[in-house]
């Protein structure tokens, strides 16, 4: 009975602020409501309208693109960049500290930074290509539809490998010296040692942050959001941008659509468990 008491708080907190939210949003992506009013029950209306959706299916495919080049990239350099950072030289503190600053700021004031950076006139990167020499490289990078999502994967990359850096450096210190003795006795040298040593045992880590990419692109919003809303012509569309025109009045006329922008947040939750369970499951088998 004491037990029970202990863990009663817990249990009222989870199903006030995820239990409740969640059977609600259930109820709202089965629903058809505009803000006002009592939702009104359409069954699967708003999940059949979605197959038929074109700029669905394209905020579909924008997302997975974006996840999966950030997930890859945000997993590679990281981990280079920790390898790095692990060994002992002069400075290595504050290299640490200024590639993990980014991960600190906030999106919003990210996507301001990157929007100045990458300004077609005065930019700063554009500016920077024209005092080289290199005009021609010079783009109107957050306006043209085919340039658009590689630069705002940069801007990922750049905000968020120092945290999965320090992640993977966190992983690095814990692998016991004496594998890289045996490794160097052996006549391994320094990349060998990274294959057959660091990348084998950081494999629970890698997973990790593979993982926390994966939801992090599923659900990216904010960046997005700032830096283009979701233009131009919804070259960078994601899901995230998508549902918030819908349920603020951008998309159908200004009228909003809470229930079918629901149904679309369902499936980035189902996308989310999804990866989840697969990064569970793998890892189980690898232990």
């Amino acid at each position: 009975m004491i037990g029970y008491i202990f863990i009663a708080p817990i249990v009222a907190f989870f199903a006030v602020f995820v239990g409740y939210p969640f059977l609600r949003s259930l109820y709202l992506s089965l629903s058809e409501w505009s803000g006002f009013g009592e939702p009104r029950f359409v069954g699967l209306d708003n999940f059949q309208f979605m197959v038929g959706d074109p700029v669905f299916w394209k905020a579909v495919g924008t997302t997975f693109m974006f996840t999966a080049a950030t997930t890859i990239l945000q997993t590679v350099l990281p981990l280079l960049l920790a390898v790095l950072m692990n060994c002992r030289w002069r400075g290595t503190v504050i290299y640490r500290t200024l590639l993990f600053v980014p991960a600190v700021i906030s999106f919003v004031v990210t996507g301001v930074l990157w929007q100045l950076i990458y300004e077609p006139n005065l930019g700063t990167l554009n500016e920077a290509l024209r005092t080289v020499g290199l005009d021609g490289l010079a783009q109107p990078w957050l306006a043209d539809p085919h340039l658009v999502v590689p630069a705002l994967i940069v801007v990922s990359l750049w905000q968020s490998a120092g945290l999965y850096m320090l992640i993977f450096l966190a992983g690095l210190q814990g692998i016991d010296p004496t594998l890289y003795e045996a490794a160097r006795i052996d006549g391994a040298g320094p990349v060998q040692q990274f294959r057959r040593v660091t990348v084998p045992t950081l494999r629970t880590v890698t997973g990790v942050v593979v993982l926390l990419n994966l939801i992090n692109g599923f659900k990216t919003f904010d960046l997005i959001y700032v830096m283009t809303g979701g233009g131009p012509n919804r070259a960078s569309e994601v899901l995230g941008t998508y549902l918030y025109g819908l349920a603020f009045g951008n998309e159908s006329g200004g009228t909003p659509s809470f229930g079918y922008a629901t149904a679309i947040s369902m499936v980035i939750f189902v996308l989310c468990m999804i990866v989840t369970l697969a990064q569970l499951r793998i890892s189980r088998r690898a232990s």
